[in-house]
């Protein structure tokens, strides 16, 4: 590590040769960091919590990782969700290792579907076909059936560790206060990668006042039923997440922004679980047995409107910012590293034709 802190001037050093510093090691910091490094970057990355960590505040540790098509979003973000599927459909295939899984998927819709909604998925996703009356539940207006990819994080987050340090990434548990902390850290370093999550409320030179914790409450349920996720849309946002690897399905859904309490809310995990039963009740019985039960906390990094994605320069350096994705972090994951592999790429290009 000891050439990183030189803290002389970083111009002897060619620029593709200066570490990429990301600040933040969740599933957006750790994607990025992995593409870069397979791109032929250096990179250091930069957190309070690392791949592994069990803290509540570490959401990447506990998230339902679902791909599900988001609806509501602009083209381009549809764009980078597709661009995640392709990543993780390769990992499904050629590395198992990853804990990325082909499931089977029942979405189920309460309304009609509106102009915007998730159906834009039918391009991305294999098997993809509209379920005909009979076929779901009368309760609800349609049905869509597919296949998905399902992320298990407590097997692809240390996995992904183990690939960035395998590449020649480097981690450093650090909490900062500033990115002017992170540029004092590494002087010769030209582009900062602020992937912090919650973290931009609060850093000083960021305050970013439009991010703000969001609880996060699941049951898991251990079951070897455990092969179809099935998804409700509507006032009673359910759904029921399948990881084999782990023999069990996560139950949910749920958001609280008024509370960060690290207890389980047993009220809440009692209706997680009715509402699981009601969606899909040949993989969740109406009493499971406690023994089969765990529960999970974490809190989403959430930003209202939306996720923060773009370039800036100060100075001499080039700030990339990638955080505020909510509950759409594995989602959006790859999709949002390979675009900033791009902004990296072309701030590479700026200073080789220009300087």
């Amino acid at each position: 590590m000891g050439q990183l802190h030189d803290s002389s001037s970083g111009s002897n050093v060619p620029f593709p040769q200066r570490p990429v510093i990301i600040l933040g090691a969740g599933i957006i910091g750790c994607a990025t960091a992995r593409l870069l490094l397979q791109n032929g970057f250096r990179v250091v990355l930069v957190a309070e919590y690392l791949p592994g960590d069990q803290s509540i505040w570490y959401a990447s540790a506990w998230a339902g990782a679902a791909w599900h098509a988001a609806g509501g979003i602009s083209p381009e973000y549809r764009y980078i969700q597709a661009v995640t599927h392709r990543h993780l459909l390769r990992m499904a295939q050629e590395e198992p290792e990853s804990g990325v899984c082909i499931v089977d998927s029942y979405e189920y819709l309460e309304q009609p579907p509106s102009e915007n909604s998730s159906a834009w998925g039918k391009t991305v996703l294999s098997k993809w076909r509209d379920l005909q009356p009979g076929e779901y539940p009368s309760e609800f207006s349609c049905g869509w059936r597919y296949e998905t990819l399902v992320t298990d994080p407590t097997i692809h987050m240390p996995y992904l560790g183990k690939k960035i340090t395998e590449l020649g990434g480097q981690f450093i548990r650090k909490r900062v206060e500033s990115l002017e902390e992170l540029h004092h850290m590494f002087p010769e370093s030209s582009i900062f990668i602020n992937a912090s999550g919650i973290g931009s409320q609060t850093l000083k030179d960021v305050r970013d006042d439009r991010c703000f914790p969001e609880r996060g409450q699941n049951v898991f349920y251990k079951t070897d039923n455990c092969r179809t996720m099935y998804f409700r849309n509507g006032q009673e946002y359910t759904y029921v997440i399948p990881r084999p690897m782990s023999h069990g399905v996560v139950l949910g859904g749920v958001k609280q922004a008024d509370s960060l309490s690290p207890e389980v809310d047993m009220e809440i995990a009692r209706d997680e679980i009715a509402r699981a039963h009601r969606l899909a009740p040949d993989i969740v019985p109406e009493s499971p047995s406690e023994e089969a039960l765990s529960y999970i906390v974490g809190i989403r990094p959430s930003r209202r409107g939306g996720f923060r994605l773009d370039s800036e320069r100060q100075g001499n350096r080039v700030v990339l910012s990638a955080y505020g994705f909510a509950g759409g972090g594995y989602a959006f994951s790859y999709g949002i590293a390979d675009a900033l592999v791009r902004m990296v790429e072309s701030a590479e290009k700026d200073q080789v034709l220009l300087e």
